[in-house]
């Protein structure tokens, strides 16, 4: 890298995760600072042929004594390998500032042993534990009155127990690579999210800050549009391996205009073909630029991942999630409660056709989807705050 401000930004190679670092560092990049991106093989070709900088993340491929049956074990242990391996690596490059995934904590304990200041980059709404709120990933509205704050104080006692035992992991494995205590702080937090999809929190950590979804597209293909009549459905089944299985083949028959009783059209965006899945009239399926389809949607159905309902909502357009795991359930009611949209679990092709017919019929779905992405006038740029932090260690 030349003598311009160096940035390293640390990330999983799932694309929920690795592309709000590439959003990130071109963005940089645009503003005269040097990005580099460590994260797996998957997406280096495409985005080093975006022009960004990408790099293996070492230490991240499992190994032979990796014990994956214990989450939280099994993210302690490879975050202890990547910090010792990917450490040297950032002084060699002379990095100033490190921004590292939430959940790949490998690069900010790397920075913490090269002596190098970082950010906690959130690529989803801030899912540290609240004093104020349920227990994230429950899906539930914080508590109203004596009882609802009881609940919720329940549920909180409940959840700590693992919380305690995540810390005591990371804990062991900190001072096996010769960190001790709990992970260090932040110099800032990035929280990349619409503030729609946001909770209000009594205890909102200092210098976090709502920098809005960096969405990241892999091509510049565009879709071709399916012929017919009837309103415009884009269908994205969930990236993620905790996404509801067959989410693609049953939207398609809940879909079909027996099932709806109306016609649609219908495009399947996926970044690898979904099985069992062919096309038809009116459908068409592949992998192309999803930001330039939705200025032309009518509704999306979704698994309720981050990366997907912050492109639909931030294209004012209304969503039907189908949510699998992972923190899929909470992002899909609180798009439920902030009227965006409406959630169907199980998946099942009935239930999905009465709520994608619901949503089409109501405007005010589609009103608070615009709603959602008016919100987006709240946020900062996360450039701004990156550059302040540069200048601050200079002077």
């Amino acid at each position: 890298m030349s003598d311009l401000a160096r940035v390293a930004i640390v990330a999983g190679p799932d694309a929920g995760h690795a592309f709000p670092a590439f959003s990130l560092a071109e963005r940089l990049t645009r503003h005269g600072i040097a990005a580099v991106v460590f994260t797996g093989r998957r997406w280096r070709a495409v985005a080093g042929a975006r022009g960004i900088v990408v790099e293996e993340l070492p230490g991240l491929a499992a190994q032979a004594d990796d014990d994956d049956t214990d989450a939280g074990a099994k993210l302690s242990h490879r975050a202890a390998r990547i910090a010792t391996a990917l450490a040297p690596r950032l002084v060699e490059r002379r990095i100033d500032l490190v921004v590292s995934d939430v959940i790949t904590v490998g690069g900010a304990w790397a920075a913490e042993l090269a002596g190098i200041a970082w950010i906690e980059l959130s690529p989803h709404p801030l899912y540290l534990p609240s004093k104020g709120l349920p227990p994230i990933g429950a899906g539930l509205e914080p508590g109203t009155g004596p009882a609802g704050r009881l609940r919720d104080a329940m549920l909180r006692t409940a959840a700590r127990r693992s919380l305690r035992q995540g810390e005591r992991q990371r804990e062991r494995a900190r001072g096996g690579i010769g960190l001790h205590g709990r992970c260090g702080h932040p110099v800032a937090r990035f929280v990349a999210t619409l503030p729609a999809l946001e909770v209000r929190r009594p205890d909102w950590p200092a210098d976090t800050h709502l920098v809005g979804p960096l969405l990241w597209e892999p091509t510049d293909d565009v879709f071709e549009r399916p012929t017919g009549p009837g309103p415009l459905v884009l269908v994205a089944p969930s990236t993620a391996s905790t996404g509801a299985t067959d989410m693609a083949s049953v939207a398609l028959a809940a879909l079909s205009g027996e099932a709806l009783g109306m016609a649609v059209r219908v495009v399947v965006s996926a970044l690898e073909r979904p099985r069992g899945i062919t096309g038809a009239d009116g459908v068409v399926i592949g992998s192309a630029r999803q930001d330039e389809i939705l200025a032309e949607v009518d509704l999306v159905v979704c698994g309720a991942g981050h990366g997907m309902l912050a492109k639909a909502l931030a294209a004012g357009v209304p969503v039907v999630t189908v949510p699998g795991g992972g923190d899929q359930w909470e992002l899909a009611n609180r798009v439920r409660r902030q009227g965006s949209g409406l959630l169907v679990r199980p998946v099942e092709a009935g239930a999905l056709a009465s709520a994608v017919a619901t949503v089409l019929s109501d405007p005010g779905f589609g009103e608070a989807a615009r709603r959602a992405a008016a919100s987006s006038s709240a946020v900062v740029d996360p450039v701004r705050i990156v550059e302040g932090l540069l200048a601050a260690r200079d002077g």
